[in-house]
C-alpha cells in the first residue's frame, strides 16, 4: 500500500527585543542562573504584566513579510499549563485572536517548480523557564522565562521531510533578514515542533497525528520526521493502533521517545487575560512597519537572476 505523508510545523522564534514581553528584564542569552529576573517573569503573587510594544511591532513585521493579514483588534489569553517551568500555572499567549493569520511561504521543489505553504496563524507569547536535569534533581533557571516568542503555525501542506526543511530554511532567512530574530538555533531562539501523520495515497482523511517537540537543527528535523513516518507506516501495516501523542527526538539513538499523550485545545482552558488591555492596531501603524521591511532574500535572488539573464541577452 502507498502512503502520503502529512506534515505541519509550529515554529517558535525568540524576538530580538532588549527586554522581555511583560516586564523590563533583559533578554540577553546566558548569564548566571536566575539573574535576569523580577517578580513578573518569576510569576510571583501580586505581580502584574505590561505588554512590550516592540514585541507587537516585531510580530506585525514578521506577519507582513510572510504575507499575512493583521488582526486589528485582538487580546492576550491565559493558557493553563501545569509544569515546573511555568510558575504561574498558565502562559500568557493568544488563542482566538492571533496577531497575524492567513499567510504563506513559497518553497522551491527539486524539479524547479514552486509550492505555496500556507501559514495559518502567528501569535505572540512568553517563553518558559529552562529546566536543568542533574544527578541531584531538576533545577529551574528563570532567565529565559518571559522572553518574547512568536509561534508561526503552518497548515498541514508539507508532504516530505525535505519540504519541511526547505520551509524552515526559507522562514529562517526571512526572519533574520527583517531583523525580528537572530534565529540562532544552537541557542534555542529558533525551535520547531512537527506534527506528522500518514494517510493512504489518494485519501483526503488525515491519519493519527504525532507531535515531535523542540527540534533545533535542520538535520534533527529531517531525521525525526523520517523516523516518525517510518514508525507510523510499520505500525499501521502491523495492524496496531496509533495514539495521538507528543514525542521528543533522541539525537543520540536516532529515535523518537514518548513524552506524554497529546493534549487538545480544551485541555488548556483558555480564557482572556484580564491584566492586559486589548490590542488596537490601525492601518497607519501597519503601514509604518511595512516601510521598514527590506528586500527579502528570495526577492533579491530573483532580482539578481533577472539582471544576469538580461546581461546574457
Amino acid at each position: 500500500m502507498e502512503y502520503e505523508v502529512v506534515i505541519g510545523l509550529e515554529v517558535h522564534t525568540e524576538l530580538s527585543t532588549e527586554t522581555k514581553i511583560y516586564c523590563g528584564c533583559t533578554t540577553e542569552f546566558g548569564g548566571q542562573p536566575n539573574t535576569h529576573v523580577c517578580p513578573v517573569c518569576m510569576g510571583l503573587p501580586g505581580s502584574l504584566p505590561h505588554l512590550n510594544k516592540e514585541v507587537v511591532e516585531y510580530a506585525i513585521k514578521a506577519g507582513l513579510a510572510l504575507n499575512c493579514s493583521i488582526t486589528k483588534y485582538g487580546r492576550m489569553d491565559r493558557k493553563s499549563i501545569f509544569y515546573p517551568d511555568c510558575p504561574k500555572n498558565y502562559q500568557i499567549t493568544q488563542d482566538e485572536l492571533p496577531i497575524c493569520r492567513d499567510g504563506f511561504i513559497e518553497i522551491e521543489l527539486e524539479d524547479g517548480s514552486t509550492k505555496k505553504i500556507e501559514i495559518e496563524r502567528i501569535h505572540i507569547e512568553e517563553d518558559a523557564a529552562k529546566l536543568l536535569h542533574t544527578t541531584v534533581g531538576t533545577l529551574v533557571d528563570f532567565n529565559r522565562s518571559g522572553v518574547p516568542l512568536t509561534e508561526i503555525v503552518s497548515k498541514p501542506d508539507l508532504r516530505s521531510p525535505k519540504e519541511a526543511v526547505q520551509y524552515l530554511e526559507r522562514l529562517k532567512s526571512i526572519l533574520t533578514c527583517i531583523g525580528v530574530s537572530d534565529c540562532k538555533m544552537e541557542e534555542g531562539s529558533l525551535r520547531c515542533d512537527a506534527n506528522v501523520s500518514v494517510m493512504k495515497k489518494g485519501s483526503d482523511i488525515f491519519g493519527v497525528r504525532t507531535e515531535i517537540k523542540n527540534m533545533n537543527s535542520f538535520k534533527a528535523l529531517e531525521k525525526a520526521i523520517s523516523y516518525e513516518v517510518d514508525r507510523h507506516i510499520k505500525t499501521i501495516e502491523a495492524g496496531e493502533p496509533l495514539t495521538q501523542e507528543t514525542r521528543r527526538w533522541d539525537d543520540t539513538n536516532n529515535i523518537t521517545v514518548v513524552m506524554r499523550s497529546k493534549e487538545y485545545a480544551n485541555d488548556y482552558r483558555y480564557f482572556p487575560e484580564g491584566d492586559l488591555v486589548t490590542l488596537n492596531i490601525d492601518d497607519e501603524w501597519i503601514e509604518e512597519i511595512r516601510k521598514t521591511i527590506p528586500e527579502l532574500p528570495y526577492e533579491k535572488e530573483q532580482s539578481l537572476t533577472q539582471v544576469s539573464h538580461l546581461k546574457q541577452l
